[in-house]
């Protein structure tokens, strides 16, 4: 049943196009999940037409960053209740720690990870440690603008058997993005901090 349900929830996305890109990302993003399922609509769709590859990976981007955005500002009202009443205190104080120094980073990175991360775990702890809501944007653009333009060059690149190159090497790809991410943000941290240092 829910196989069929995303089989015509695709069928519907990609015949509005960007605007069902969207659409889909939006939801996914938010209070919703349709796992892949802008990853499959992506690729098939820049496959299709490869000259508006940049115009289906730009509209999957903007609306999981609105979809994100919306988890994230019920998150700021009482997301830290929420966490507590799931998680051990200890476990959450740490992890809002993480947040609180490591913003942008702490975004990003899970914002790279392949399914079946749960990214909206991410999301909330983002709001309930208060990040600044254009650094939480800026991130999750980051993250899933890397994801979604690299499939959809990809789907250019390849063809149809970019979607089989994906689904085998995805996992592998996404984890490899978000280890480079996170070198690169430590690596910006310490020299910032040798900076400040040597002020």
């Amino acid at each position: 049943m829910i196989a069929n349900l995303v089989a015509t929830i695709t069928a519907w996305a990609t015949g509005l196009g960007g605007v069902g890109l969207f659409i889909i990302a939006a939801l996914d993003s938010s209070f919703l999940s349709f796992p892949q399922v802008n990853d499959v609509l992506v690729v098939v769709l820049s496959a299709k037409y490869p000259d508006r590859m940049p115009y289906y990976a730009g509209m999957t981007t903007v609306g999981s960053m609105i979809g994100c955005f919306m988890l994230f500002a019920v998150a700021r009202r009482g997301g830290e209740v929420f966490l507590r009443k799931r998680l051990k205190g200890a476990h959450v104080d740490r992890a809002l720690r993480i947040y609180q120094r490591f913003g942008l980073l702490a975004v990003v990175v899970p914002a790279l990870l392949p399914p079946p991360v749960p990214f909206k775990v991410f999301v909330v702890l983002a709001g309930a440690a208060d990040v600044a809501p254009w650094r939480f944007a800026l991130a999750v653009g980051i993250g899933r603008g890397i994801r979604y333009f690299g499939q959809g060059y990809l789907a250019v690149v390849y063809g149809e058997h970019a979607l089989d190159f994906i689904q085998a090497h995805g996992a592998e790809i996404g984890v490899g993005l978000a280890a480079l991410a996170l070198l690169s943000g430590l690596g910006l941290v310490l020299l910032r901090r040798r900076r400040q240092a040597t002020a």
